[in-house]
């Protein structure tokens, strides 16, 4: 699946079985919560905090969709062509970075 087809597929079940969008600032308040989901995962399983009982069953993969539906949504919003987004955004990066990180000696 494309960004634009997943674009498309979320716009689609907004406007049958979801009803509508929330307004831009409850779905940005929604995002940060995913992603707080996200990371209490990340923390919790790769990180040093010991993992609760509660916490052992929660699928990474769900939540980090969840965060990637939220964020569709936020685009379809406003506008954004996650698509083309993602296009330049990879451009700005291998331009600005191409030589940063194997200069890092941190990560050598």
């Amino acid at each position: 699946m494309t960004l634009k087809e997943a674009q498309k597929l979320v716009d689609d079940w907004i406007n049958t079985t979801g009803v509508r969008y929330f307004n831009e600032l409850t779905n940005m308040a929604i995002l940060a919560e995913e992603v707080g989901e996200v990371a209490r995962i990340m923390a919790r399983r790769y990180g040093e905090q010991s993992e609760k009982e509660s916490d052992r069953n929660k699928d990474l993969g769900d939540e980090m969709a969840d965060v990637l539906w939220v964020l569709i949504c936020l685009a379809n919003q406003t506008g954004v062509d996650l698509t083309e987004a993602f296009k330049r955004n990879m451009e700005k990066k291998s331009i600005r970075d191409k030589d940063r990180h194997r200069s890092n000696e941190k990560l050598k």
